[in-house]
């Protein structure tokens, strides 16, 4: 049956990106979250102690502040990521800020961190707190912070009561010298004050914490951001964030426009990516799968390249919601083709 956030997709094409995405979340508020049609055997992932209904997550960015988490898992999301979240409410860079690239089935967008903050996020994750899912927590810091590893601890602080895992954002592209800080030795300290503030709030359950990282690193950056993983033990890498490189052929006449790029012509670097993340860490991190992603083939190839659990979000603006279950009902197809009796058995199968 099609949804009623499906049914106004033509409408949300027609307006302005920022706009149409605004609508979106407003008519899924409206959306009865009921309990979504039971998965197959085969998707079902346990890690972290938690039992994901399947693989396919909604990445951060989409419900930034909190808004419609439980709407979406009702769609079929196995989990969904809120945020990025900063300490104080911060407006973002000045609009217009998100471009659609339609024949590229990308995006473009700098929109630099707008949050509403984490007072108004954790009282909304306060509220929903008898509701069932998975739901993680993407932590940003202030544009205007002095002191980044100090918002990163009081985004643990505040959430990690709230949410099933935390993700640290050091990789967005519009949040200026933010990636900086996926340099080795910030990683590890960063890391250990964050572990030190989950422990602080959330000793009987702490949340699993993630890093999630840039697709543009050079190879020594790549080896010391799995030195880092490895040595402080992280919990998990979501790869990837957006791009700023810019692919000779996209068609897109909005392809100039700066920013992180993402979308289908994220999906073979992050995939790359991951591959490697994969290797450098000996497949003893597990890795989400995050970049371009609009079928359950590209699944599929995320997940033998490394990834445990997968995420979408920029493919929604071209295909709805719908395709949820389209890629999930491809997925246990493959799954079902190559063997498989379940995600876990694929991870890593095309990675040598």
């Amino acid at each position: 049956m099609t949804s009623l956030p499906d049914l106004a997709l033509p409408l949300l094409k027609a307006l302005p990106p920022e706009a149409a995405h605004r609508a979106g979340i407003m008519a899924l508020r409206l959306y009865p979250a009921r309990a979504p049609k039971p998965d197959p055997a085969s998707l079902r992932v346990k890690l972290w102690g938690k039992n994901f209904p399947n693989p396919v997550g909604l990445a951060a960015g989409f419900d930034k502040h909190a808004e419609v988490p439980d709407a979406m898992l009702a769609l079929g999301f196995g989990f969904v990521e809120i945020g990025t979240v900063t300490p104080l409410p911060q407006a973002g860079n000045p609009k217009p800020r998100m471009f659609r690239l339609a024949e590229d089935r990308a995006v473009i967008n700098r929109l630099g961190f707008n949050s509403e903050g984490l007072e108004a996020v954790a009282a909304r994750l306060k509220a929903r707190r008898a509701k069932t899912g998975i739901l993680g927590a993407n932590l940003g810091k202030n544009r205007d912070s002095r002191d980044a590893i100090a918002d990163y601890v009081s985004g643990v602080k505040a959430l990690a009561p709230l949410a099933d895992y935390l993700t640290v954002n050091v990789s967005s592209p519009n949040t200026p010298g933010l990636r900086d800080l996926q340099k080795k030795a910030v990683l590890v300290a960063l890391i250990a004050a964050l572990k030190e503030a989950r422990a602080e709030v959330a000793r009987r359950k702490p949340p699993p914490l993630l890093l999630k990282i840039a697709p543009d690193l050079s190879p020594a950056e790549r080896e010391g951001i799995a030195e880092a993983a490895l040595e402080s033990a992280i919990d998990g890498i979501i790869v990837s964030n957006t791009t700023l490189a810019r692919p000779k052929d996209l068609k897109s006449r909005k392809s100039g426009e700066s920013g992180g790029l993402s979308g289908r012509p994220l999906f073979a670097p992050s995939t790359s990516l991951l591959a490697e993340m994969h290797k450098l860490t000996g497949g003893r991190i597990p890795l989400v799968g995050v970049g371009g992603i609009a079928s359950g083939a590209d699944a599929y190839a995320k997940i033998r390249a490394g990834a445990s659990l997968v995420q979408l979000y920029t493919a929604l603006a071209y295909e709805g919601f719908g395709l949820v279950s389209r890629i999930k009902n491809e997925l246990a197809e493959l799954l079902k083709r190559d063997g498989f009796k379940r995600v876990a058995d694929a991870v890593g199968k095309d990675v040598t």
